[in-house]
């Protein structure tokens, strides 16, 4: 029996697949075409699609194990109710599902709250799995990197309220844990939520001081207009996307986004090694530039 990998072509869910290969786990991940991506030889490759139920009824079949991450689209709570019934047809007993941190509480953000309707599914139906809960990825930096360095400005309006970023393969590094466990044990085990943050609380300021201190060149903090970050996105993106993202930012000024203080401890315990710092992540990002 495998574990079949939802999400496999994206920056967490490849993260997930090559490291449940080098664990030796039987590993399938689910494409809509094949060969779009480089899988490391043990990977099957399973063709389907999360609104096609036949496709993924096939998909489902002779699977241990399921994790599941939908991407952020207007049918993301669709593809994940769907999918998780089959799996509950199919009888498979071990999952982990990526859901968002706050997803209760930022109840105005379309795909937090799309999350948190996920959520309550698993718990009305007592599903076993493991909920992982992460806060904002420091790969999202990513997409600014670029203009922090040519214009010196950090443009995620982020806040002062605090955000404990968790950079994306200590995220992964806790979906193959989990994985594992569940699909190692020798039956279904109960229903866990995890909180996934990072070791610091950064706020917008705090943020941009790193970025200069790396660059060696003063970089100001963007300030905190969450509308011209919406026509900022929106020239690049749909724009139901980027009024999303408009709302998020407006959240986590509002609320920040943080975990209780044993959450970092808890995460360190189940990878087995610290979690990795943001000055560490933009050096990195800056390295290969």
């Amino acid at each position: 029996m495998s574990i079949l990998i939802i999400g496999a072509t994206g920056t967490i869910g490849s993260l997930v697949t090559q490291g449940l290969a080098e664990a030796g786990a039987e590993v399938k991940a689910l494409v809509r075409q094949t060969g779009k991506r480089d899988f490391p030889a043990s990977v099957s490759e399973v063709v389907g699609d999360l609104t096609d139920v036949a496709s993924m009824r096939q998909a489902l079949a002779s699977v241990r194990t399921l994790f599941l991450l939908n991407a952020v689209t207007p049918d993301e709570v669709t593809q994940a109710l769907i999918t998780l019934n089959l799996a509950q047809e199919a009888g498979i007993e071990r999952i982990v599902y990526l859901s968002v941190i706050h997803a209760d509480t930022f109840t105005n953000v379309p795909h937090f709250t799309g999350k948190y309707t996920v959520e309550r599914m698993l718990e009305s139906l007592d599903l076993p799995v493991t909920i992982l809960r992460p806060a904002y990825f420091m790969q999202n930096e990513l997409m600014v990197r670029q203009t922090i360095q040519d214009y010196g400005v950090y443009p995620m309006p982020i806040g002062s309220q605090g955000v404990a970023m968790i950079d994306a393969r200590d995220i992964a590094d806790v979906a193959v844990a989990e994985l594992l466990r569940r699909d190692r044990a020798d039956s279904a085990q109960e229903r866990v939520t995890l909180e996934l943050v990072g070791p610091q609380v950064l706020t917008g300021e705090s943020v941009a001081k790193i970025w200069s201190t790396t660059l060696v060149r003063d970089v100001a903090y963007g300030g905190d207009d969450v509308a011209a970050f919406e026509a900022q996105l929106a020239t690049y993106g749909p724009g139901w996307l980027a009024y999303d993202m408009r709302l998020m930012m407006a959240g986590i000024q509002r609320f920040g986004m943080q975990a209780g203080a044993a959450a970092v401890e808890r995460i360190e315990g189940l990878i087995g090694h610290p979690l990795r710092r943001y000055e560490d992540f933009v050096r990195e990002a800056v390295a290969g530039s």
